[in-house]
């Protein structure tokens, strides 16, 4: 099958789509979409032999039951510019490959993040890892942020005035706030992406990520229309239920008891009689 090339997808590429005050997404590069998906999963097929529409519901079916290396074929390679604190919960997804600007070989740039006053609250009082979902007044957000450039201005003064005496960069660097712009490339395949997007686009992330990651979906769409559409039906607007959430409902739906667990029964005790007597299968 020759590479795949979108015609959405090229309409996009290198350019930037802002997030936040100064920051941006683009995608550069990608490799496959939704036809090398079904390509993959169908691989005795050659191209064209099933319809869209089969097509569409083959890609519903993979997702919604958890055959997921057809869509680590597709892969998409973007360029972010995000602040420091966001770039730290980023980079807790390692399955992407990725190279950032290095404040040991350049001299950063005098950009920072503030946050938009309707963005600015008090700590939760519900949620230890989250700010309140009422915004502080006018006055008192403009304070904020008025303390935070202040801050951001003193640092990055701080930083230039090390590099004018000569301070290797790689110590005149050290005390920049988390609020810092970097840039990186970041390269992952459509499967591990849709695990970041699942997570990062949920309510309970940091509403800063969250518009990355929008904007991340939002540029798949271009490459893997059919896939991302899937995805938001069975992940994003999905749920899962644990074995006693579903016998319940399987008792208030009248469908009887609930359906036996992988490992249940005369395995469980069969599996309990090896473990005890320090055997495997």
């Amino acid at each position: 099958m020759a590479r795949c090339v979108i015609a959405e997808a090229e309409a996009v590429l290198d350019k930037e789509f802002p997030v936040l005050d100064k920051g941006f997404v683009r995608l550069v590069d990608y490799l496959g979409g939704d036809a090398r998906v079904v390509q993959a999963a169908r691989v005795s097929y050659g191209e064209g032999t099933k319809t869209c529409r089969e097509d569409a519901g083959l890609i519903d079916y993979l997702l919604r039951n958890r055959h997921t290396t057809p869509f680590e074929q597709v892969v998409l390679t973007y360029h972010i510019k995000l602040p420091l604190f966001v770039a730290r919960q980023w980079l807790r997804h390692r399955t992407a490959r990725v190279n950032e600007i290095s404040g040991r070989y350049s001299v950063m740039g005098d950009a920072f993040y503030l946050p938009d006053p309707g963005d600015i609250a008090l700590q939760s009082p519900d949620n230890k890892q989250g700010r309140a979902a009422e915004a502080l007044d006018a006055e008192a957000a403009e304070a904020v942020r008025a303390s935070l450039a202040a801050g951001q201005r003193r640092a990055y003064q701080d930083y230039t005035d090390l590099l004018a005496q000569g301070l290797a960069r790689e110590l005149a660097r050290i005390n920049m706030p988390l609020s810092l712009y970097t840039e990186l490339y970041w390269q992952i395949d459509l499967h591990n992406l849709f695990h970041f997007l699942e997570l990062r686009l949920d309510p309970h992330a940091q509403r800063e990520i969250r518009r990355y990651a929008g904007a991340l979906l939002a540029l798949a769409r271009k490459v893997a229309p059919r896939c991302c559409e899937s995805f938001a039906r069975h992940c994003l607007g999905g749920r899962t239920f644990s074995q006693d959430e579903l016998a319940e409902l399987r008792r208030r739906l009248g469908l009887g008891g609930a359906e036996a667990s992988p490992l249940s029964g005369k395995d469980l005790e069969r599996f309990e009689e090896k473990l005890t007597e320090n055997r495997g299968y």
